[in-house]
């Protein structure tokens, strides 16, 4: 059976629902995206190796995509350059894009900084300006 960008994305997420059940109620709210950056802070005070920052990176993006997906839609694509996937929401009448991944790493390295939901307020802001104008942009 292949497996598809979409059902690893969607798999992993629901896998941080229920390995982090504990820490909140993660149920795809955008309000529930403030939990996870208090996973992602405690997050910032260890030392990671590579592997484990891409793990761990990788498992809190997926949740931000699915947050991002569920409630303003959008696909998933592979962006081999940057080896990690994009969401991009509104085509083909608009076009707002984020990386996840990315931000999620940047959350654990660099700390409140890279605030996960400062960052998905301005990808909401985005989407909404798209719907109305057309508007084409990259959520970093």
């Amino acid at each position: 059976m292949e497996r598809s960008l979409k059902s690893d994305v969607v798999t992993t997420a629901e896998n941080f629902t229920k390995n982090f059940s504990d820490r909140g109620n993660f149920n795809f709210s955008v309000e529930s995206l403030q939990e996870l950056d208090d996973i992602l802070d405690e997050l910032n005070d260890y030392e990671f190796d590579e592997n484990a920052l891409y793990s761990a990176a990788s498992m809190a993006g997926s949740y931000i995509f699915e947050v991002a997906r569920r409630n303003y839609g959008g696909e998933y694509y592979w962006v081999e350059e940057k080896k990690q996937p994009v969401l991009v929401t509104g085509q083909p009448n608009f076009s707002v894009s984020i990386y996840a991944f990315e931000k999620a790493k940047d959350r654990i390295v660099n700390g409140k900084e890279d605030s996960i939901p400062f960052y998905f307020k301005g990808y909401i802001e985005a989407v909404e300006k798209g719907r109305k104008t057309g508007y084409h942009a990259t959520i970093l």
